[in-house]
């Protein structure tokens, strides 16, 4: 299973983006791909890193990238939650439950963006995506995110 994270909104202190669920899409003449719009996310301030800019901690969105994403035990948290391998300079990268750029220190939050600056309904949305990877991993596929 393939997951798309586009950003579409980079403000000063937070960051907007729509969570893809990629399909593929087989004929008989072809085979391609339909990125599928699953909710919304927010991470907090997206920073230039190709250009020089640094990681502040607890206030920086990942880079972009491909990233494979598992889901283990968090401590912190309490609970089963996705989690990002391989982010570099970065640890504990999750996908999770939250409202504002508040309650991430660089994980990613779902829901949808209907108030400026926050995503609503997010347990909902994190507990949909679980299911969805749940059932990628028991058809033994591999779960990845692109983040751009």
């Amino acid at each position: 299973m393939e997951l798309i994270l586009e950003r579409i909104a980079k403000r000063k202190t937070y960051t907007i983006g729509h969570l893809y669920i990629r399909k593929t899409i087989v004929d008989e003449y072809s085979t391609g791909y339909s990125d599928e719009y699953f909710c919304d996310t927010l991470e907090p301030t997206w920073r230039d890193y190709e250009h020089g800019a640094y990681k502040i901690k607890g206030k920086s969105a990942i880079p972009e990238g491909r990233y494979a994403v598992v889901i283990s035990w968090s401590p912190k948290m309490q609970k089963w939650l996705p989690i990002l391998l391989g982010v570099p300079k970065f640890s504990g990268i999750r996908i999770h439950a939250g409202n504002t750029a508040a309650d991430t220190e660089g994980c990613i939050l779902l829901g949808k963006n209907r108030e400026v600056g926050k995503v609503l309904d997010s347990r909902i949305w994190v507990h949909r995506l679980k299911q969805k990877i749940v059932e990628a991993k028991e058809r033994g596929e591999p779960v990845w995110i692109t983040i751009r």
